[in-house]
This record gives structure tokens, C-alpha cells and sequence, in this order.
């Protein structure tokens, strides 16, 4: 694995303050979601496809009782918390990043992740109660739902990102005539530049060349899995000169989106399988 550094923080390009504030107040109404719901749901899809019979029995009688009793289902729970529970929403709310971008990608506990408040420990520990049989099935189910998430997060390469714009979030942009953030089109606007409903998106990931054989989450695994999605938040041409996404940014990076959510999804069935299959 690469240990470079990665480049520093783009320097910030001079838009006229008119655009910006066009750019801004068009923004406002598009909250920010990790992966967007339709990015989570095909992270799950592709994960369903990889589950031991083990690890699949274990899910069903977990998640029995669901409104939506699959992957799928619970996909975007851990961003719905906001709404459904605040105090578990606050809690866990930093549980979906972590900040990279300016160590030069590079990982360090102590000081990217104090008390496991990040993605990277935060997956870890759920992973670990998901595995373990003692804890109990409301134990297991929440650790579930917030693993399928997480490892989702983790590989969104804007959730490791910069902390000085907040992974993009206070980077506008301009997608088609519309404002958003960096982190916004990531997260959705690049998938949606393909009009595909959630079925003809899956196929095309699909379709896609199978990942390596994903690592089970060793302790290393989670945090080699930040830095690779920050080696693409920080590299040339991400942070778009102008603010303006056109076709050219969106053929150059809509790729990476998609190797991402394959990757996603294969690391996600591994995770799994090894948590409730024994593995």
C-alpha cells in the first residue's frame, strides 16, 4: 500500500459573489446523505449476493420484524437516526467519517479516531458485537444495522476526506445548473447523472469486474479501507477548478463511484459472513 502523501488541500478558486450566492441558497435544499439512499441500498444488494446460507439465517431471524427484513431494508438506518432517535443519532454521529486528508491519508488512532468516535473504530467495535453470540439478539440487530452502514461510509472517498471543509460539505458546486456541495455529488449527484432506476444500477455494478476476495475485518482492515477512499477524495482534479461539474468530471470520476460501491458491497458480504458464519 502506498505511503505518499497526498496532495495538500486545493487552494479555494475566486468565484464572483453573486455566483456563490447562487451557488449557496441552491444548496440549501440538498441535504447530504452518505451514498445517498440509493448508493447504501445497492452497497447491501451486492452484499446479499455473497452470504454464506450461515450468514443469511442469521440475518432473517435477526432482522424478523423489520418493516423491510433484508439488507436492503436497514440500509439507511443509521442515517435516519436524526429523525426516528436523536440521542442515539447524536452519539453515533461521528461514527459515519473520518478525517484524513490533511495527514496525507494516513491513519493514526489516537489522533483520527479518539475513543473509536470514527468510521473506522466505530465498524470495528460493531463488527465485534455482531460476532459475538453472548451479546443479545437487540444487541446484535442494532450492530447489524450499523455495520451494513458503516462499511458503506468508508468507502464514500469524501467520508475520509478533508476536515477543514468538512469532506466537501462546505465546497459548493454547480451539477447541471443546480448548486450542491462536493460532498453531495459524491454522495448521489454522480450516480444520478445516469437516470438508472435502483435495479438497472445494481446490474451495472454487477457487470463490473469482481473485486479481490475482501479481508474479513482484521484490525487493519477498516483502516486500510479509510485510506484508500481518502487517496481518492485528495487526488488532482476531484475538487473541481470553477466550482462547475461537466461531463468531462463526471466520465473521469463516476467510475470511481461505481468500483467503490462494488467494492463496498463484496467487503460487506466478507464482513458478514465472517461475523455470523464463523468464518
Amino acid at each position: 500500500m502506498s505511503r505518499h502523501a497526498a496532495p495538500p488541500p486545493p487552494r479555494r478558486a475566486r468565484v464572483p459573489h453573486r455566483i456563490l450566492a447562487a451557488l449557496l441558497a441552491l444548496s440549501v435544499a440538498l441535504p447530504a446523505q452518505a451514498w445517498g439512499p440509493l448508493g447504501h441500498r445497492l452497497v447491501a444488494r451486492l452484499a446479499e449476493e455473497g452470504l454464506t446460507p450461515q450468514a443469511r439465517g442469521t440475518v432473517d431471524r435477526l432482522l424478523r420484524g423489520e418493516p423491510e427484513p433484508t439488507l436492503r431494508g436497514i440500509a439507511t438506518w443509521a442515517d435516519d437516526l436524526r429523525g426516528s432517535d436523536s440521542a442515539l443519532g447524536r452519539s453515533s454521529a461521528r461514527w459515519h467519517f473520518v478525517n484524513l486528508g490533511e495527514s496525507g491519508c494516513r491513519y493514526d488512532a489516537a489522533r483520527d479516531c479518539p475513543g473509536g468516535d470514527c468510521v473506522v473504530g466505530a465498524l470495528e467495535a460493531q463488527a465485534r458485537i455482531l460476532a459475538d453470540p453472548a451479546r443479545s439478539a437487540d444487541e446484535r440487530r442494532q450492530a447489524l444495522k450499523f455495520v451494513v452502514h458503516l462499511v458503506g461510509d468508508a468507502h464514500q472517498p469524501l467520508h475520509a476526506g478533508y476536515g477543514h471543509d468538512r469532506g466537501g460539505n462546505r465546497y459548493q458546486v454547480n451539477l447541471h445548473g443546480k448548486g450542491s456541495n462536493l460532498h453531495q455529488l459524491w454522495d448521489s449527484g454522480l450516480l444520478g447523472t445516469r437516470r438508472l432506476d435502483e435495479d438497472a444500477w445494481l446490474a451495472r455494478l454487477r457487470a463490473l469486474p469482481a473485486p479481490p476476495p475482501a479481508s474479513p475485518l482484521p484490525a487493519e482492515a477498516a483502516r486500510q479501507w479509510a485510506e484508500q477512499s481518502c487517496r481518492i477524495a485528495t487526488a488532482p482534479g476531484v475538487y473541481p477548478r470553477g466550482h462547475v461539474i461537466d461531463a468531462a468530471y463526471v466520465d473521469a470520476h463516476l467510475p470511481q463511484v461505481e468500483r467503490q460501491l462494488r467494492l463496498a458491497g463484496a467487503r460487506l458480504a466478507a464482513v458478514l459472513n465472517a461475523a455470523l458464519d464463523g468464518g
